[in-house]
């Protein structure tokens, strides 16, 4: 029995193409967009030839200034190993009979007094304590290899997760350690998560065409996929101009399902092709509610036209004024921004969509971890939901 070929929107097509141009690990980045290098240096191949142009950039990696000090951390610990490993091998060796007495001090601290032992043995405080000193102990490594990890699940997060989303991080790495202590480390490191900003909303609702109720009622946890998509428009500002990013989402496993970037706000630019994309990314076989505000992009004949060719599906918009039946939707631009837009000064528009397509089909989907899906990404909450229902 032959396997399903997947298929791609276009849109993802060339996003990925235009994103492998900044990289230099090819199959790192083919698995980080869930498909295999051969695909990816496919499609490499069939842009350039349509194109007639080859591919910008040098191989070259920029290290940020974190990931420097996550370098250096890690060549530490590693010297910090190296050297008690050292002076245990030279302490069995060289120091030996010596070793043997500072170890028995250590080992009955709490029977009998420092002072005592060492004049009993004829050795000075100041070389055991010179001793002690010299060999890490193993909560020192600890806390070292400890301080490493979460350095290192801050920097994978985009430096966007708390203590609550690093102390997950570790678990799914089998450490155990508290969120607490989490914190704890992290405050001494210095290292905080990024604080979300106000959202501010912008709807043109000031139209006249025919307005359906909000038949969601803002049930955001369907139990399944495909019984309930959510969709918005928002902004993005470049130093030549708007670039609008217009969204689907399933609320099933909230993942970005369709999504479309343009230059315009015309319906035939935004919500439709975004509408396509996750009609072909999740074909509607069942009742689905379809959500959105009272935009006029959402109202118009064109859109409407186009839902209204599938039978199952139910359009649904949000009460006037009211941003929080489509509390979804809105929250995710409100990360989007907190996390991606505000940490950049986009020079154009074709930063801002390369930014906001890594954003969102490798991060956001894939592995960023959701509270509302119990600290899991969509991507993996979706694979737990369907083997659940099957198995139902």
């Amino acid at each position: 029995m032959s396997r399903e070929r997947k298929s791609y929107p276009k849109e993802f097509k060339l996003m990925s193409v235009e994103l492998s141009n900044t990289r230099s690990d090819l199959p790192a980045l083919a698995k980080e967009l869930d498909i295999t290098p051969q695909i990816l240096y496919r499609w490499r191949k069939e842009f350039s030839a349509k194109q007639g142009s080859s591919f910008p950039g040098n191989g070259k990696v920029i290290l940020t200034e974190t990931e420097q000090e996550l370098s250096r951390l890690r060549k530490e610990l590693r010297d910090t190993q190296m050297e008690r490993d050292i002076l245990k091998k030279a302490g069995r060796h060289l120091l030996q009979e010596r070793q043997q007495i500072f170890g028995f001090i250590k080992n009955h601290t709490e029977i009998f007094p420092v002072e005592k032992m060492c004049t009993v043995f004829k050795v000075s405080r100041g070389g055991f304590y010179a001793w002690m000193k010299s060999i890490p102990s193993n909560r020192s490594i600890e806390n070292q290899m400890l301080d490493l990890e979460i350095l290192e699940a801050f920097v994978n997060s985009k430096k966007i997760y708390g203590s609550p989303r690093i102390t997950r991080e570790l678990h799914k790495k089998n450490i155990k350690v508290s969120r607490v202590r989490v914190a704890r480390m992290m405050k001494r490191a210095k290292l905080r998560s990024i604080v979300k900003k106000k959202f501010k909303v912008t709807t043109d609702s000031s139209h006249k065409f025919p307005v359906p109720e909000n038949i969601l009622d803002r049930d955001f946890k369907p139990g399944i996929l495909g019984a309930a998509w959510v969709s918005d428009i928002t902004y993005i500002r470049t130093k030549k101009g708007w670039l609008y990013l217009t969204t689907v989402i399933d609320l099933g496993d909230r993942k970005i399902i369709g999504w479309a970037l343009s230059v315009t706000m015309k319906a035939i630019d935004t919500v439709i092709p975004a509408f396509k994309m996750a009609q072909k990314t999740r074909p509607i076989t069942q009742e689905l509610i379809f959500h959105s505000d009272r935009g006029v992009q959402y109202a118009c004949n064109e859109f409407r036209s186009l839902l209204g060719k599938n039978p199952f599906i139910i359009r649904s918009m949000s009460r006037k004024g009211n941003c929080w039946d489509n509390a979804v939707a809105e929250s995710f631009f409100k990360s989007l921004k907190a996390e991606c837009v505000y940490q950049h000064k986009f020079t154009d528009k074709e930063q801002a969509a390369l930014i906001v397509f890594e954003y969102i089909e490798i991060w956001y989907n894939r592995n960023r971890l959701h509270s509302a899906l119990g600290y899991l990404s969509p991507e993996e909450f979706g694979r737990n939901l369907n083997k659940q229902n099957i198995a139902a």
